[in-house]
């Protein structure tokens, strides 16, 4: 379900994308994937609330997820709230710092 609203926003239709993420959080509430999708899709649409809420819930679901902390400084900074988002921003750094530590030597993250 999370990848057919993948696609519908993909082609511009949030309104069909987000109800089908709606559909797959009600089916499926620790849905990591279809929380961070509805709250991208909430943020192309300025729906800043819908889209930190959604955002909040997929880092509970994974507190140490790039995405989540990436989607949630991108959300605080159009809040207006700079010291929460910057702290997500952080968050997300160190999470892929830690990512390329665990890369062998000379390998990018995604290279095999």
């Amino acid at each position: 379900m999370a990848e057919a609203a993948a696609f519908d926003f993909a082609v511009g239709d949030e309104a069909a994308a987000l109800t089908k993420l709606a559909e797959a959080v009600m089916v499926d509430p620790a849905c990591f994937e279809a929380w961070l999708a509805k709250a991208e899709v909430h943020f192309a649409l300025r729906q800043f609330d819908e889209a930190l809420a959604a955002g909040e819930r997929a880092a509970a679901l994974r507190p140490k997820d790039i995405h989540a902390h990436t989607s949630l400084s991108r959300i605080w900074m159009e809040r207006g709230d700079k010291t929460k988002a910057e702290h997500h921003g952080a968050q997300a750094r160190i999470l892929g710092w830690g990512d390329q530590l665990k890369q062998p030597e000379g390998k990018q993250p995604g290279e095999l």
